[in-house]
């Protein structure tokens, strides 16, 4: 059932994986959710995710739109207020990667990775002011990884990205704070999802050793600490913070 003081939250990137993962979660929580997909490839999980948080209880709706476009995030934002009247929480969860050592990087795998996870996010974090700022309140959660604190072989321009945008959380939460919104950022580990489930089974046994926790993360447990971030009156006094949920592998990097 929808909650009575249900929020408005975009989630981009959220047709699959960890965002539709938040997703849901927030839909079982009894919120509207904006459900964000970027290609007519998507679109399929996208209404498929709508489905199934109405049957927990939440609303939902389904806009396309590519977050390295301006123009587009624009339209999303006016369409998402023209449906559900305003957007209460931003989740910036959509990425790509486009992994190779850096010798061999061409510069369209480069581009392509800051335009979507870093650009993309202030993109859509300048569009939710708009809205917010006229109400004086709102939250943003960014979604980065612990790639973007300790590097990674193989991910310069993923690094680069996600480590953007912790900076662009701490500036943000300083420059949003008048208007009363507060702005942080998840950074997650290894986490169960389509991605990592390609990799080989030996070399995730390697990481999960590592981990100080020695598994991989679930797609809920980071969607439990975006919804308290979103949702709980407990974190109207958080801004500018950055949590790991990682398993501890970024401890003494």
């Amino acid at each position: 059932m929808v909650a009575d003081d249900a929020k408005v939250v975009l989630v981009t990137g959220s047709s699959r994986g960890l965002g539709k993962a938040i997703a849901l979660d927030l839909g079982k929580a009894g919120q509207k959710v904006i459900i964000n997909y970027v290609s007519d490839g998507s679109k399929e999980g996208a209404d498929a995710a709508v489905e199934e948080i109405k049957s927990l209880g939440g609303d939902a709706i389904a806009i396309q739109a590519d977050s390295s476009k301006p123009d587009s995030i624009k339209s999303m934002f006016e369409e998402a207020v023209e449906k559900f009247g305003t957007v209460d929480v931003l989740i910036n969860n959509a990425g790509i990667t486009r992994d190779t050592l850096v010798m061999r990087m061409k510069p369209q795998q480069w581009q392509d990775v800051i335009d979507i996870n870093l650009s993309g996010v202030f993109y859509c974090s300048q569009a939710f002011f708009k809205v917010a700022s006229k109400k004086r309140t709102g939250r943003i959660i960014n979604i980065s990884s612990v790639v973007g604190q300790i590097g990674n072989p193989g991910q310069a321009n993923y690094a680069a990205a996600k480590g953007g945008v912790i900076g662009m959380t701490y500036s943000n939460a300083k420059e949003f704070a008048a208007r009363g919104i507060t702005v942080n950022a998840i950074c997650p580990g290894y986490i169960e999802s389509d991605m990592t489930a390609v990799l080989d089974e030996a070399y995730l046994e390697k990481v999960a050793e590592i981990i100080p926790l020695k598994r991989l993360g679930k797609p809920e447990e980071v969607a439990g600490m975006a919804r308290f971030l979103a949702l709980d009156p407990a974190a109207d006094y958080i801004t500018g913070h950055t949590f790991n949920v990682d398993g501890g592998i970024a401890i003494g990097c």
